[in-house]
């Protein structure tokens, strides 16, 4: 069964610009993974230092194998999450 999340990030203000050179790599890595069926990142039009992540995958086991990849180990875990204030990730289902 389909998994898909929304996922927000706050950066803290003086780190959005490094963390915005991350996400190039991180989308085309993601995108190629087994199971992934989309994966966008998008940002906040009144603040830039907001992202919404919309990811789509195959199954819950895709999602187990996005999080253990080496890229998110790298990127999001190491590089990313460090410098986030805020960080929510919500597994969703369409209802209509």
């Amino acid at each position: 069964m389909e998994k898909e999340l929304i996922v927000k990030w706050k950066i803290k203000e003086s780190e959005t610009q490094g963390i915005l050179t991350l996400l190039e790599e991180l989308v085309e890595k993601t995108r190629n993974e087994p199971g992934n069926i989309s994966y966008h990142i998008y940002q906040s039009v009144e603040n830039a230092n907001e992202l919404i992540l919309h990811e789509r995958y195959a199954d819950a086991d895709a999602v187990e194998k996005h999080k253990t990849a080496d890229h998110y180990q790298k990127i999001v875990l190491k590089q990313i999450i460090p410098h986030l204030e805020i960080r929510e990730v919500n597994l969703i289902k369409k209802l209509f």
